[in-house]
């Protein structure tokens, strides 16, 4: 082995304020970057436009102050977009290429987005506002042009706070022999990615007890969970090109905080796979395995909108919810909703409500759906197809018990089943339990496949976005209204 190696980073302790909201500031820093380089743009293009005009319409008497409302609305649009684009969601392993694509892309619908609605809106009958073509071609390549500037120059701040020790990823690679060298190499020539390594950990227990000078030996893979724990890990590096599944699962299985990023150094067949996002560390290629997205302030995002989503939906929906109540109850004997102990968000148990589909002794015949069950009644048919029953869980997600999206709850003696069957079954139970989620959307709902399912949940946690949950909301109203969903028995 090479001797090399200097001392493991150590973690500046630097201002209380900047450790704790570091990840918040950086955030503010990128808003307050974009907003004044759209604004420097716009006020820029005005001077342009005044000097170099390009072929159109006069313009006379043309006014900064005019064209303030049109500023806003590209400020606004164009800030839109970039948080649709996963702009203020920065990660160390961003490509540049795919930075620069996306400001691109988010800065031109920004403006097209605004001149529509300025079109609409700020247009009056006598003509007082009329924004300039030329004005707008300008500010368009002049705010692309400032947003990647002071994006480049607020990254360069954000890597040397990082050297100074402020906002460090804590770290353990594991794995042994070359490999494991050379992640821990990259991290050390390159200090402004942020991490701090607590150590490695030996994939194989045979091997030397202090392989790597100046880095602490942790030991085996048995003591990973007591590591995790103890030293509040970040992300743990994997660096084991020749792991079997069995061994990925192993290890993975005892990295059980559902805040740890887990990234894997892989071998070719694996990249070609391309089963795993790639992401690189100063060049270095590693598969994101786990990257848990709904932390922080997402979580309050998300709360948000399902509380205004459900109100929205119960008021809008709320004739249609009285007169399928109403059929329920001239269909058959028995209550209109049906109310079940399920599993949520740590292994909560709440009462989910449904609107009554089976017969009052359906359970006392089995707890199990199927395609043809004798157990449902003539209108419960009808409504499961068309998942009218689910809708009633509106009221678990306004008072918190679930969220417009996310993966299923299933019933408690179920989960204790599937947990000792399905390899991290219990991490779906991170989050919490959805009306509709990415499996259900995707055809895995009813007597279907737990397995698959479990992946699919897995899925939709490690990659949660809002556009996603606006797609899934999206394309489950579609099979609603088209019925087609197979599998809605």
């Amino acid at each position: 082995m090479q001797d090399t190696l200097v001392q493991p980073m150590n973690t500046k302790v630097g201002l209380p304020f900047m450790q704790r909201h570091y990840h918040t500031v950086v955030t503010l820093s990128l808003l307050i970057a974009d907003v004044v380089s759209i604004v420097l743009a716009f006020w820029l293009a005005f001077q342009l436009r005044l000097r170099i005009p390009l072929p159109e319409r006069a313009a006379p008497n043309l006014r900064f102050a005019d064209f303030v409302p049109l500023l806003i609305l590209q400020v606004v649009m164009t800030i839109i977009a970039f948080f649709f684009g996963r702009m203020y969601h920065r990660r160390r392993t961003r490509i540049g290429s795919d930075e620069t694509a996306t400001i691109f892309s988010g800065a031109s619908i920004g403006t097209l987005i605004s001149i529509a609605v300025a079109s609409l809106t700020l247009k009056s009958s006598s003509g007082a506002f009329d924004y300039s073509r030329g004005m707008v071609v300008y500010a368009w390549l002049l705010s692309i042009l400032f947003v990647f500037l002071l994006r480049g120059l607020q990254a360069r701040l954000q890597r040397w706070l990082q050297v100074q020790g402020y906002g460090r990823t804590r770290a353990v690679i594991i794995g042994g022999a070359e490999p494991l060298l050379a992640v821990l190499q990259r991290i050390i020539q390159n200090p402004r990615l942020g991490y701090d390594v607590i150590g490695v950990v030996q994939f194989n227990s045979n091997s030397q007890s202090q392989p790597y000078p100046g880095v602490r030996a942790l030991g085996g893979i048995d003591m990973l969970s007591d590591i995790v724990s103890r030293d509040q890990l970040d992300e743990v590096i994997i660096a084991v090109p020749e792991a079997s599944d069995e061994d990925m699962l192993r290890i993975i299985s005892k990295c059980d905080r559902s805040t740890i990023s887990i990234k894997v150094y892989p071998d070719v067949f694996q990249i070609m796979a391309g089963q795993m996002s790639i992401g690189e560390l100063g060049g270095l290629p590693l598969l994101n395995v786990r990257d848990i997205n709904l932390r922080g302030w997402k979580l309050s995002l998300k709360r948000a909108m399902d509380v205004m989503g459900s109100a929205v939906l119960l008021i809008a929906l709320s004739p249609m919810l009285l007169f399928v109540a109403l059929l329920i109850k001239l269909d058959s004997a028995g209550g209109v909703f049906f109310a079940q102990r399920r599993m949520g968000m740590d292994g909560k148990v709440f009462y989910m409500i449904k609107f009554r589909t089976m017969r009052q002794d359906a359970e006392k015949l089995g707890t199990w759906t199927t395609k043809d069950d004798p157990r449902k009644t003539k209108l419960g048919g009808f409504l499961r197809r068309k998942n009218i029953d689910e809708l009633p869980q509106l009221i678990n997600v306004l008072l918190g018990d679930m969220s417009l999206v996310g993966p299923r709850p299933e019933q408690p003696a179920y989960v204790e089943q599937f947990r000792q069957l399905i390899p991290r079954y219990m991490e779906r139970h991170r989050e919490k339990a959805g009306l509709t989620g990415w499996a259900q959307v995707n055809g895995m709902r009813g007597d279907t496949s737990i397995e698959e399912r479990t992946k699919y949940d897995l899925w939709y946690v490690e990659n949660w976005s809002v556009w996603l949950d606006i797609q899934i909301i999206l394309r489950t109203v579609l099979r609603m209204i088209t019925g087609r969903d197979e599998n809605a028995y």
